[in-house]
């Protein structure tokens, strides 16, 4: 507290008197940290009682729901690598067509980012029904996401 914020300029009561300075409120001050203190002590206690939840079970349900995760890690890192793959080739698939028809990458490009953005901001586009509506579902979850991402310029 520097000593500026801590002088008071007193106004000097009708009488002539000096008005003698309220003190700080340290029962409001008081009060203040003792709500901070029992909100920090419930925040804790919630990620206590969250931990003993855990502890709680036997140690075969912990390690049978460690290994679920992982096999669902390792279903996602499979499909990735295999959504990878096709996406790799049906651009090759993609570019090569176009060479024969004298289309250049970035125009290939430039019709793919189209599309996909016809997608994420048109009401229902489907790409012509190539897009089934599970899928659609799962884009529509990701739309900020994906917009950033497909996003032209």
């Amino acid at each position: 507290m520097s000593l500026t914020s801590s002088l008071t300029i007193a106004q000097l009561n009708p009488d002539g008197s000096v008005p003698v300075p309220a003190a700080p409120d340290a029962a409001a001050n008081a009060a203040a940290a003792a709500l901070q203190r029992e909100a920090q002590f419930e925040a804790l206690q919630a990620k206590v009682e969250a931990l003993q939840e855990v502890l709680a079970k036997p140690l075969n349900e912990i390690l049978a729901d460690r290994e679920k995760a992982q096999e669902a890690a390792a279903a996602w890192d499979a499909f990735g690598a295999m959504w990878m793959l096709s996406q790799r080739a049906m651009r090759r698939v993609a570019l090569d067509l176009a060479t024969q028809l004298g289309v250049d990458e970035a125009e290939v490009v430039a019709r793919a980012l189209q599309h996909a953005n016809e997608v994420l901001n048109g009401d229902g586009v489907d790409l012509g029904g190539t897009i089934a509506p599970a899928q659609m579902a799962h884009i529509a979850r990701h739309k900020p996401f994906l917009r950033k991402q497909f996003r032209q310029g």
